[in-house]
Parts: structure tokens; sequence; C-alpha cells
């Protein structure tokens, strides 16, 4: 059986791919990786069919042995990367033979690291997905040393040395800007504490994972009312509440939580806005120490947005072939 070997798993990898979705009305959040463009440029590169399972290694990269040929290519944060020991590039189609190592140093920039695998990792999908939901363990666990994780087919289609171009890469930065829908309960913030949530430069703290990243930086007022029966003292709360992915609640007005893959799916905070779906993945990227400004867009905007990195990820299929 073609395997990877795990001889380190690194701070934080998991087994991701797209994500599950399709099950959020039963509590279920879709798990998958945390920035979906590098996730999606990763299979692009070795070949795989969209929706391939990857690693995903958080802040320190795994160290893994390879039993047979591959491609492999490594995208998303910024970090030294090896093959026994020799220095390759990223965002590039690598081939590894039986018996190679594949390492990394520290990161440099960025958060989240993925590795993707001709023949993708084959661990057993549930509820048709493999990725790993870090809550419940539903699609596995951390790696740790002496895993070992089954490859599917090598679909053979990967252009060895095929590179990304720069320009098609994301910009990591520590300093962001996302876009975001204001609502669902926005009319819970005074007009003027709206105000500052746009305008407040707000700081990652070391409370930033994959369920959620919580921000300081400001403090935020409450429209005064009588709370309604069941909503709780505390002026953020409601009786219930649906939570989007990359919505924002606001408890106790002074700590925006951006809830994220695994995030519970509903509760009794208000959330404030909703980061659209693109710029989830700069929190995918974002570390302890960064700052992010939210910007308020519509709908549209938002689809718009979308429709810009479908048309990206079209390009750099062009680019792999070409």
């Amino acid at each position: 059986m073609s395997e990877l070997i795990v001889r380190s798993g690194g701070l934080s990898t998991t087994v991701q791919d797209a994500g599950r979705d399709g099950y959020y009305d039963i509590g279920l959040p879709p798990s998958g990786a945390m920035d979906q463009y590098s996730y999606a440029v990763a299979n692009l590169l070795v070949g795989n069919p969209d929706g391939a399972a990857v690693l995903e290694a958080t802040y320190i990269g795994p160290e893994v042995e390879f039993t047979d040929d591959r491609v492999v290519a490594v995208t998303g944060a910024s970090a030294p990367v090896t093959v026994n020991g020799e220095p390759v590039e990223q965002w590039r189609a690598v081939p590894v033979r039986a018996g190679d190592v594949l390492g990394f140093g520290m990161l440099t920039a960025g958060a989240r690291l993925y590795v993707a695998v001709s023949g993708g990792i084959a661990i057993p999908a549930y509820l048709g997905s493999r990725s790993t939901y870090t809550l419940t363990g539903i699609g596995g666990s951390k790696l740790a040393e002496g895993d070992r994780l089954p490859l599917g087919d090598d679909p053979g289609a990967a252009r060895v040395g095929a590179v990304v171009p720069e320009d098609l890469r994301p910009v990591l930065t520590s300093e962001a800007q996302v876009r975001a829908v204001v609502g669902l309960c926005s009319y819970r913030l005074t007009a003027e504490a709206l105000r500052s949530f746009l305008d407040t430069s707000w700081k990652v703290t070391k409370d930033a994972d994959r369920v959620g990243y919580r921000l300081r930086g400001g403090r935020l007022d409450f429209v005064e009312r009588e709370q309604p029966a069941g909503a709780g003292s505390d002026p953020a709360n409601v009786v219930d509440l649906g939570y989007p992915l990359g919505s924002v609640q606001v408890p106790g007005g002074d700590e925006p939580i951006v809830l994220l893959n695994d995030a519970v799916t509903a509760g009794g905070y208000a959330t404030i806005a909703t980061v659209i779906s693109v710029d989830r993945d700069v929190f995918g990227q974002a570390r302890t120490g960064d700052r992010v400004r939210f910007r308020p867009v519509d709908l549209q905007a938002a689809l718009a947005a979308r429709r810009r990195r479908r048309d990206r990820l079209d390009r750099v299929r062009a680019a792999l072939v070409s």
C-alpha cells in the first residue's frame, strides 16, 4: 500500500479537503481547508481532482516519508521546504521517490501550509469528506509520529516542475483588510459602535484556531434595551441564532470573534457582520499579533469576489498546462 509515514506531526497538522458541506442544519460545520485558494492550487499542481485531501499544517510543518514515487506541492504560508535536507521551491510540482523525506523550517509569513501529494490523502471519508473536524475527531485527528496515511492512485496528471506564477500567489501580510456584509444583528450596536468596529485596526490574539479568531482593539457599545426572556443579561445575547461561516460575534462588546471552519453552528450571541467567503482565506493565514480591518460590502460585491477567485483558479490551470 502506498503511504505517507509521519516522522513528526508538526505543531498541528490535519487532513483537510474542500469541506463537509450539507450538514450545517444538524449542527455539523464543514471543516475543510482554512485557506481554500492555497488548498485548491496545491491540488492543481500535483494533478489531483477538485476536492482531494491534503495536509494542512499550522505554524510548524510535519516531517513525512514517502513509500513510492509521487509528486508533491507545498502552498500557503511561506517557510523553508526541504526534500532529504535539500531546499525545494514552494508553489511548484516537485517529484519525490520512495524513501524521500519532506520537511519544513519555521514559517516566515502566513500561518498555514498546504501539502498536496499526487493521488491525495486517502483516509476513509465520513459524510462525503476526509476533512478533520478538530472538536470531535471526525475525519481523524492531528498527525503524530508513527502515523501512516494511505495515498490514492496517482492520476499521472502532474507536470513535474510546473510552477505557479508570482502574480497568482496570495500576498501574505501582517495587516490585512477583510470584506464583510454587515448584519445579522448589527442593529444591536449603537451607530458610533458600528463605525468604531469598521474603523478599528483589530489585533489577532493568541486565541486563534480553526474554530475562530478572537480580536482585540476597541470597545463596542450596545443599544440599551430590556433583554427578551431567555436571552440572559449580556447585551450581546440573543435568544438563539444561526451562525453563518465567517460571522462576527461580540460577547461583552470588547473582543469580536470571527467564527470559522470548525465553529459551532448556532448559539446565543448577536452576530454583527459576516466575512465574505473569499476573505476567510485571510484568517486562514493570519497569526497572533497580525491586524485586520473590516470593510463593509453588499451581497453583490461578495458574489463578484467569489467569481474573481474562480477566474483566478482558471488562470492557474492555464498557466500550469502552457
